[in-house]
């Protein structure tokens, strides 16, 4: 992804549920190969019933259950070719495959699942086939570098 694609995103990214910023229940950890174990997107404390909200403008392409549990895909227009696509699980969707929503829109309500120990939002970053870390779309302060305190006279 390039550094500006990132840069617009973050520019008009919301955090897909509230408060934000979340507290992160289990970071990203990518798998060292496509078929091995990893955690591929982080989970976003969230207790069932929580608004999902998209957190960029995009289109729904998929909304529906995998494997047992609700999915919601936001194919994120403007990111490239293949563009970058966002899911959320465990959830129940708002609104139909083919929606175009801008940013903030409510798009699912978290279920519960038994992803986490507790109830959680996961939150997953793909391009094509491959896995990216979400928080690549959040918005971050600028770092700021702090003077260097003297060094006691000895």
């Amino acid at each position: 992804m390039s550094a500006l694609t990132i840069l617009a995103l973050t520019a008009a990214l919301t955090w897909p549920v509230t408060p934000a910023p979340p507290d992160i229940v289990r970071g990203w950890q990518p798998p060292p190969g496509p078929y091995a174990a990893g955690h591929r997107g982080i989970d976003l404390a969230a207790p069932p019933g929580t608004p999902v909200l998209a957190p960029t403008a995009g289109t729904v392409t998929f909304a529906g259950p995998v494997g047992g549990r609700g999915v919601l895909t936001l194919t994120l227009p403007g990111t490239g070719t293949p563009p970058l696509r966002t899911t959320f699980s465990p959830v129940t969707p708002l609104v139909p495959t083919g929606t175009t929503v801008p940013a903030g829109t409510p798009l699912a309500h978290v279920t519960p699942g038994d992803h986490c120990p507790t109830s959680c939002l996961h939150w997953g970053l793909l391009r094509a086939d491959t896995y990216l870390n979400p928080l690549l779309l959040t918005p971050r302060t600028p770092s700021r570098l702090l003077p260097v305190p003297p060094h006691p006279r000895r």
